[in-house]
This record gives structure tokens, sequence and C-alpha cells, in this order.
């Protein structure tokens, strides 16, 4: 092991013997955060619980973001939130958040790339080209800036008591991007591109102590898939949902937010170029006949 290495080991080892919050003076991004049922607005209580300095809480709407903030402060009043209005799927608004992180408080630590866009469940055939690039641009293209801009920044040093380079960039992917059948073809593609964007990146920023993985939702009730659940409800067969997957039910936003929440943080420090599907098990097997063969 190389002198480098031998000092980063030493680091983490020290970390892991303090007592307190695992974000502590930490700096976090969150896009996609304006959905009151949606993962990023779960993952910005989930981060609160670790103590950050801050967390800027960002959607392209706005409207839930204000209130957002003013409960994180109530209920976690060390912790910072502040609400932001931008794309993030555009160069700019990336990099205005990031730069506002920096300038206002000398270092970025974590950035949750959740911004995306779900879409009908179409056939191939039915999809045309203009549908597929804002299917991509949505879901890949936030991804790709958030692991560009905001991995550049957070090997930035020398403020906010940031002494080494590092950080955690965590993208929302989906089942869909792993394999096929849990998503229409555009959908399936962007979430893929997110994937393999994050295992590429992990390799492009090796020895900084920049990681980057990917969560991978199953079925989830958020406002994406609002439209499923209450067809499912209309029909009375909500009971239904999630019942492909052996745990036998669909999660919560919360239940993918606290998985973000640990990859966002020192606890996480040998996660790296991953994508973790949270999906109650539906993943981890080829189709089967439940209680005929296992």
């Amino acid at each position: 092991m190389n002198t480098t290495a031998n000092t980063r080991v030493g680091q983490i080892t020290a970390h892991f013997a303090k007592v307190g919050p695992s974000l502590e003076g930490k700096v976090c991004i969150v896009t996609g955060a304006n959905s009151v049922q949606g993962i990023g607005r779960a993952t910005v209580y989930a981060l609160a619980k670790w103590g950050p300095k801050v967390i800027f809480a960002t959607d392209l709407r706005d409207d839930h973001l204000e209130s957002l903030a003013r409960d994180i402060e109530m209920n976690y009043p060390n912790v910072a939130c502040i609400p932001r209005q931008l794309d993030a799927a555009s160069t700019e608004g990336v990099t205005s958040i990031v730069n506002e992180a920096i300038e206002s408080f000398g270092r970025l630590d974590v950035f949750f790339a959740n911004a995306g866009m779900s879409s009908k469940h179409l056939l191939l055939k039915d999809v045309d080209e203009a549908w597929f690039m804002e299917v991509i641009r949505v879901n890949s293209l936030s991804a790709f800036l958030a692991l560009k801009i905001a991995g550049k920044a957070m090997q930035q040093v020398g403020k906010g008591g940031k002494e080494f380079s590092g950080g955690s960039i965590i993208c929302t992917a989906s089942v869909a991007g792993l394999r096929s059948g849990a998503g229409p073809p555009h959908y399936s593609a962007a979430k893929a591109a997110v994937i393999n964007l994050c295992q590429t990146s992990a390799y492009q920023y090796a020895g900084t102590n920049v990681r980057t993985n990917a969560v991978c939702p199953g079925i989830i009730e958020t406002g994406m898939t609002i439209k499923t659940f209450d067809y499912a409800k209309s029909r009375g067969t909500s009971h239904k949902i999630g019942q492909l997957n052996p745990t036998r039910r669909y999660a919560v936003p919360a239940e993918v937010a606290n998985v973000v929440a640990f990859l966002s943080s020192d606890e996480a420090s040998y996660l790296n170029g991953q994508a973790i599907p949270v999906d109650g098990g539906l993943s981890a097997s080829h189709p089967v006949i439940p209680g005929k063969f296992s």
C-alpha cells in the first residue's frame, strides 16, 4: 500500500472512532425534492437525521420547497435547509447550485441527483424520437451533469473545514435500468445510462475519494407512480402491487431515502461504482412461479 493510501486509511479509521452525526459539517445538494410524495423530499429528511451543516433542496418546481425547508429547520435546528428552483438537466442550473454551495460554505460533500421523469408504458414502435430524447435529457443528462460538475467541486479543499478531497454522488436509476421488464424502452435506456455513468465515473475519479453510486428503486409509491396506484385502487387490486418480489409489497420513499443517506455518509466509504437495487428482492431472480421453484 502506498503512502497516500496509508494516510487515507488512517483518516477513515480515525473517523470511525468518533462519536456523532456522520454528516456533521458537510454540505449536501438534493435535486427533485419538491414532490410531497417523492424520494427527493424523503431524502432531505433522511440526510437531516445525519446532521449535515446544510442541505440545498432543489427542483424545477418549487411550490413545496419553502415548506420543506421550514419543517427541516424546525425539526433539525442545527441543519440549514435552503430551497432553490433549478433545472437539473441544465448545465447552467447545476453549475449555479454547486457554485453557491462552494461560495457560501466553502465545500461540497454530497450530491443526490434524483431529478427525473417517468413515462407511459409505450411499446418500442410507439415511441417517437422527440419523446425518446426528452426522457434521456431529463433522466440521463441530469445525472451526467451532476457527476461532471459536482465531482470536480468535491475535490476542492482548504475552505469550510474541508482538509481532504472527496464526496459522494448518488444518482437515482431504476431496476428498469438493470434489465428489461420493469419499464418502457426509452425510460429503461435512460436509467441504464445513469448506472453506466456512475460506474464509469468511479474510475474517472480514481484517487480523489469522490464516490459515485446509483440506487435502483423497484415499485415505489411516489408522485411519479400515482396513476398506477390510483388505477389499482379503483379496481380494488392495490394489494397486488409489488407481489412479484419476495418481500411481497411495494415500498415507500423513505426506504430508498435511507439507502441514499447511508451512501452519502463515510460509513459507506468503500462503496463505489455500484448500482444498488432497492426493490424488495425483485431483481434477485429470474422469473419464477411462486412456490414452484426457487
